[in-house]
């Protein structure tokens, strides 16, 4: 198994039972032996057990062997060899005394980047890679002052108006105001007739018949009378 998978492993087992503490460390430079050594503390007897369980069940269910477990009697310090990685899970007290850190030291791992570097060299087989999913957009929040930038904008855009001047003003600077007045309709003109004289008066149709009848009668007794 690949050191960069098998250490990742190791943190997550050791992570799912609350280790405290977990430090990796890279040790090519210090030994042949193996390539990492892994310290964590568990604060019980019944913690460090659990601890050892987790990464030996772990490593197992992935294909990795186990060379040996030790101290899993007492509890107090439990000894996971991984082959190219060893587990020392201890309580508080017993890591206090022994310091680990400073004998194995040297070089300490960032479980942070192994975990990505692990992942972006693991195999198909090892692993599934996750599916891209678009997120929505988020909705973009109108502040107060994006308000105020947009309203100075908008009034910049428009034209200039002309300041009113109100009718106090006018007066004390000597202007009076123009005054608008509706306009009156005129009224249609009516012809003058003069004092003293005669209105003619256009005649109807009736009144031109019945005078031409009165005409014709006067001539008819006029002859009547000659005769």
């Amino acid at each position: 198994m690949d050191i960069k998978k098998l250490q990742t492993l190791v943190f997550d087992a050791l992570e799912d039972v609350k280790g405290q503490d977990i430090q990796v460390f890279d040790t090519t430079a210090i030994t042949s032996l193996f390539d990492r050594v892994c310290v964590v503390s568990g604060t019980s007897n019944r913690q460090t057990k659990a601890l050892a369980a987790s990464v030996r069940d772990k490593v197992k269910e992935n294909g990795g062997e186990i060379i040996g477990m030790e101290g899993e009697g007492t509890g107090e310090w439990v000894l996971v060899d991984l082959g190219d990685m060893v587990v020392h899970i201890m309580q508080p007290a017993i890591r206090a005394y022994y310091r680990l850190e400073e004998l194995w030291g040297g070089k300490e791992v960032k479980m942070g980047a192994a975990k990505r570097t692990s992942k972006m060299t693991a195999g198909p087989m090892d692993e599934e890679k996750p599916k891209r999913t678009r997120s929505k957009a988020a909705p973009v929040e109108v502040t107060p002052d994006m308000m105020a930038i947009q309203t100075t904008l908008d009034d910049e855009k428009k034209p200039a108006r002309k300041p009113r001047v109100s009718k106090v003003a006018a007066e004390l600077a000597g202007e009076k105001p123009a005054r608008k007045t509706a306009a009156k309709p005129r009224a249609a003109a009516t012809p003058k007739i003069p004092s003293g004289g005669r209105v003619k008066v256009a005649s109807t149709k009736t009144a031109a018949a019945s005078s031409k009848e009165a005409a014709a009668k006067k001539a008819t007794t006029r002859r009547k009378t000659a005769e």
